[in-house]
C-alpha cells in the first residue's frame, strides 16, 4: 500500500481505512470535553419510516433482492443482442428500442420502481458471461440497464487524450501494473473499500469475473444510519448537514468544493420526505497517490467523528450480497451506502466489475440545489456521438463526480 501524507496543518488523525479504536476514543473525548447539541437541525425528522429504511441483519426475512433470469429471459436477451448488432449502430445508441426486451421489460421496470421507491436495490442474476465476447457482454449490460434506467451518465471526460463522455468504468485491481501515484481511489486496488456513495442516481455493477477470495459487496440503508445517529447523536446530524471542504484533487492543490454531506428534502407534491447523503471518505482523508491537499482547510474533529460514525453505523446494519460472475447489482445511490471487502486475485480468477451511472426520469428523485453541480458533471450535455465504452480497465481522473 502506498503512503498518504497527513494533508493540511490541523488535519485530525484519521485515515481512509477507519480504525474503530480511534473512533471510540474520539467519541469519548468529545462527549467529555465539548458541549454537544442535543436537538436535531430545524425541520429534520426524528425518524424516517419507509421500505428504504431497513436493517441488513434481518432484511432477508422480508425481502428477496434477487431476480434470477429465466431461460426465456436469456433467450430474449440473446435475440436483443443479435438485433442490435444487425443495426450496425455504435454502443451509444443502445436503448429500449434498439435493444428490445418485449417480455422482460415489465420486470425490469418493476425493478426500477423497487430501486427508487422500495428497498433501494436489486440483483439481476445469471448473465452467461462466458458465452459472449467482451463487447457483447458490455452491449448486454448496457441494453438490459436501458430498461431499468434509460439515461446513462459520464464517468470520465477524456478518452485517449481527447474530450469524450466515458460511459463505462472498469473496477479492477491495477495496482501491480500502474504507478501508485496515479491511483486515487480503491476501485483500482484489492483493498477494502469503506462505505460511501458514488455519483449518479442509480449505480449498476456487472460482474465479469470474481476474485479468488474476498471482495464481498455490502449495502446499507442511509435511512437506517440516519435514524440511529438522529436518536443517539443529533450533534453529528448538524455536522453532516453543515458545509465540508471536499478536496477536488486538482493539479494546483488548492481547489476544493464546499457543501454538506446530508440534505433534508421535505415532502412535496407526490414526493415523500427524504434525506440524501452524498460523500466519499477519500475526499477528506486522501487515498494512495492523491493525499488530501495541504492548501485547503482541514476537516474538524467533529467531521472526523462523523465520517467514522457513518462507516461503523453502516457496517452495523449492512447486508452482504452474494455477488457472482454474471450478476448485475442495481442500487439507489441517493438512499444506499455501499462498500467492498478486500480481496485476493489469482492468475485464474481476477475480480472485474463494470459500472454504469444511470438515471430513470420516470422515478427520478428531486435534488437539492447544492447537489445540482455534482449531478450535472454526470448527466449534463452528454451526447451520443461523444460517448465511449472502453473494453478494458484504465485509470480515470480522481475528481469526476466529486
Amino acid at each position: 500500500m502506498a503512503a498518504t501524507t497527513a494533508g493540511p496543518v490541523g488535519q485530525p488523525d484519521i485515515a481512509y481505512t477507519p480504525r474503530y479504536e480511534n473512533y471510540k476514543a474520539r467519541t469519548t473525548h468529545r462527549i467529555q470535553t465539548e458541549k454537544l447539541v442535543q436537538s436535531l437541525p430545524e425541520g429534520f425528522p426524528a425518524k424516517l419510516d419507509s421500505d428504504l429504511v431497513w436493517d441488513g441483519n434481518n432484511l432477508a426475512e422480508s425481502y428477496d433482492w434477487n431476480y434470477h433470469l429465466t431461460p426465456a429471459d436469456l433467450a430474449e436477451i440473446d435475440e436483443a443482442l443479435k438485433h442490435f448488432k444487425s443495426l450496425g449502430k455504435p454502443l451509444g445508441e443502445i436503448s429500449q428500442e434498439t435493444f428490445p426486451l418485449p417480455n422482460l421489460h415489465a420486470t425490469l421496470r418493476e425493478i426500477s420502481r423497487e430501486i427508487h421507491n422500495g428497498h433501494g436495490f436489486k440483483v439481476v442474476r445469471g448473465i452467461p458471461v462466458g458465452q459472449y465476447t467482451r463487447e457483447e457482454n458490455i452491449t448486454i449490460y448496457v441494453g438490459v440497464s436501458s430498461h431499468v434506467a434509460p439515461i446513462r451518465g459520464r464517468q470520465g471526460k477524456t478518452w485517449q487524450g481527447k474530450p469524450a463522455d466515458v460511459i463505462v468504468a472498469h473496477i479492477k485491481d491495477l495496482s501491480s501494473t500502474v504507478d501508485a501515484k496515479d491511483i486515487g481511489a480503491p476501485v483500482y486496488t484489492a483493498e477494502k473499500q469503506v462505505f460511501h456513495t458514488d455519483s449518479g442516481d442509480v449505480i449498476g455493477l456487472f460482474a465479469l469475473s470474481e476474485s479468488e477470495e474476498g471482495g464481498e459487496s455490502y449495502l446499507a440503508s442511509a435511512g437506517k444510519v440516519y435514524n440511529e445517529l438522529a436518536a443517539s447523536r443529533p450533534d453529528l446530524i448538524h455536522t453532516l448537514s453543515d458545509d465540508w471542504a471536499f478536496d477536488d484533487f486538482s493539479k494546483d492543490g488548492d481547489a476544493y468544493l464546499s457543501r454538506p454531506l446530508l440534505y433534508h428534502q421535505p415532502a412535496k407534491d407526490d414526493s415523500p420526505e427524504r434525506l440524501i447523503v452524498q460523500y466519499a471518505r477519500r475526499n477528506f482523508t486522501g487515498y494512495w497517490g492523491y493525499p488530501r491537499s495541504a492548501n485547503i482547510p482541514p476537516i474538524t474533529e467533529a467531521q472526523a467523528e462523523a465520517l467514522d460514525a457513518l462507516h461503523f453505523t453502516s457496517e452495523k446494519y449492512a447486508v452482504a450480497l452474494d455477488f457472482h460472475k454474471g450478476d448485475i447489482q442495481y442500487a439507489n445511490n441517493l438512499s444506499i451506502f455501499h462498500a467492498r471487502g478486500g480481496f485476493r486475485d489469482s492468475k485464474e480468477k481476477q475480480r472485474h466489475l463494470i459500472r454504469l451511472w444511470l438515471r430513470d426520469p420516470e422515478f427520478e428523485w428531486e435534488k437539492h440545489e447544492a447537489l445540482k453541480e455534482r449531478f450535472g458533471r454526470v448527466y449534463a450535455d452528454l451526447k451520443t456521438e461523444s460517448s465511449v465504452f472502453p473494453f478494458e480497465a484504465t485509470i480515470r481522473g480522481a475528481n469526476v463526480g466529486t
